[in-house]
């Protein structure tokens, strides 16, 4: 099991776009993968669902923590920071 804290830059935080980004970006991925904010202290939800995505309220400058498990979970955790720290794309 492989886990990353990070600090969503993002000005809209993990909504609509993003989060759309991030769940096409995590089932591309065989592992179990988990997203918790930890800013405000959320569940853990499925990183591959986008409805669950958005239960979670991530907004600019919270802190998510992803969780993967499976044989391809420090691929996962990477491609998924990678997509992050570039801001999504946008």
């Amino acid at each position: 099991m492989e886990s990353l804290t990070i600090k969503v830059i993002n000005q809209v935080g993990l909504h609509a776009r993003p989060a759309a980004s991030f769940v096409k970006k995590a089932q591309s991925f065989a592992s179990q993968i988990l997203i918790e904010n930890v800013s405000k202290r959320s569940e853990k939800v499925n990183a591959k669902s986008f409805v669950k995505i958005l239960s979670i309220a991530v907004d600019h400058d919270n802190d998510i923590r992803i969780t993967a498990d499976g044989d391809d979970a420090v691929q996962a955790i990477q491609g998924l920071k990678e997509l992050v720290d570039a801001n999504f794309g946008e």
